[in-house]
């Protein structure tokens, strides 16, 4: 069975993403740190040559759309090619 969240905020005050858990554990995700983590093709092979995409540290959330496995996450500099998977998310401390 897949781990979704019952809840998901973006909180823009404090630049963070809040996943509320079906077991009641609520998990909080740095913007930054987010982006810096996007499991999408191109961040993945910057990574696999070890090189890295500049990211700002203020980067904000502008939309999150979920997608059935997942949610695609929009950021402030125009990045939105990831969709990251609720387990992968999960995983992320």
């Amino acid at each position: 069975m897949m781990n979704t969240p019952e809840h998901i905020t973006v909180h823009a005050a404090s630049g963070r993403l809040s996943l509320t858990w079906n077991s009641g554990h609520t998990q909080w995700i740095d913007n930054a740190t987010l982006r810096a983590r996007c499991p999408c093709s191109t961040c993945r092979r910057l990574t696999h040559s070890g090189q890295a995409a500049r990211i700002e540290p203020c980067v904000a959330i502008v939309d999150v759309q979920p997608m059935g496995y997942g949610v695609q996450i929009v950021f402030s500099d125009g990045h939105a090619q990831g969709i990251y998977p609720w387990d992968y998310l999960a995983g992320i401390a």
